[in-house]
Order: C-alpha cells, then sequence, then structure tokens
C-alpha cells in the first residue's frame, strides 16, 4: 500500500498543526486507548494511568513524536520506525492488534483537535497512512 502524492500533501500540511499540540494529542490519545480498549492497559502496570498522569502525558508524546518521524520519512516509514518495532515485537512483546486499536484513537483525537481540517480525504489519508505505520510496526513479529 502506497500513499499518493495528494494524501501525502494532507498529511504533511496536517502534521504542522499536529505538531503544535503534540502533548495534548498524545495524552487524550493514550486516555482515549485506555478507556476504550482498557486491555492495553496490561502494558504499562508501572504506569500511573490516571487522566493527565505525567506518565500518560510523557508516553503520549513520545508516541506523537513517532508518528511524526514516520510523516518526516513518509516515502520510507519502515526506516524511520524499524528500532521501534523491534523493541514493540522482541522487548515489550506488544500485542500486533494494538496498533490498530492506538491508530484509531488517534484518528479521533485529530478529528476532535482539527474539526475543519479532518475532512473525508484527510480522515481516508491519515487512516491509510496510519495503516501503514501499523504494519511497519508489526512487521517484525512475522
Amino acid at each position: 500500500m502506497s500513499l499518493t502524492r495528494a494524501e501525502r500533501t494532507i498529511i504533511v500540511s496536517m502534521w504542522s498543526k499536529i505538531s503544535t499540540q503534540t502533548d495534548a494529542i498524545g495524552t487524550e490519545t493514550l486516555e482515549r486507548l485506555f478507556s476504550c480498549y482498557p486491555q492495553a492497559k496490561t502494558y504499562f502496570p508501572h504506569f500511573d494511568l490516571h487522566a493527565g498522569s505525567a506518565q500518560l502525558r510523557a508516553h503520549g508524546s513520545k508516541v506523537v513524536a513517532a508518528v511524526g518521524d514516520a510523516v518526516k520519512s513518509i516515502d520510507n516509514v519502515a526506516s524511520a520506525l524499524s528500532k521501534l518495532s523491534e523493541l514493540h515485537a522482541y522487548v515489550l512483546r506488544v500485542d500486533p492488534v494494538n496498533f490498530k486499536f492506538l491508530s484509531h484513537c488517534l484518528l479521533v483525537t485529530l478529528a476532535s483537535h482539527f474539526p475543519a481540517d479532518f475532512t473525508a480525504d484527510a480522515h481516508a489519508a491519515w487512516d491509510k497512512f496510519l495503516s501503514i505505520v501499523s504494519s511497519v510496526l508489526t512487521e517484525k513479529y512475522r
């Protein structure tokens, strides 16, 4: 699966706005993930998962920064996320379905933060892009 030129343009354009709110978007995405998919909490037994906790904010920031790395390397996402893929597969052993859950929660968060920008085309582009990211993050499992 690859992105069209128009999809790349949408993602990079929206990223310029997203990148100014990484803490808020990351925190809200994780809060939504743990609320909607509580089984994801099992990977964070050492975290304070209460809304707005320092650990949640810090990890949310890391998650959105990783998405930013993928955006910056939009033509080579696999290379940009290779180490992260290895970490999640070999060390953390995260169930791959959680990447799809996280992607969905990020889509909802983006839609709520940028309603005017999150058109049907933007939704489709981000969904496709996050599917690529999820696929890259799970490729070490094979």
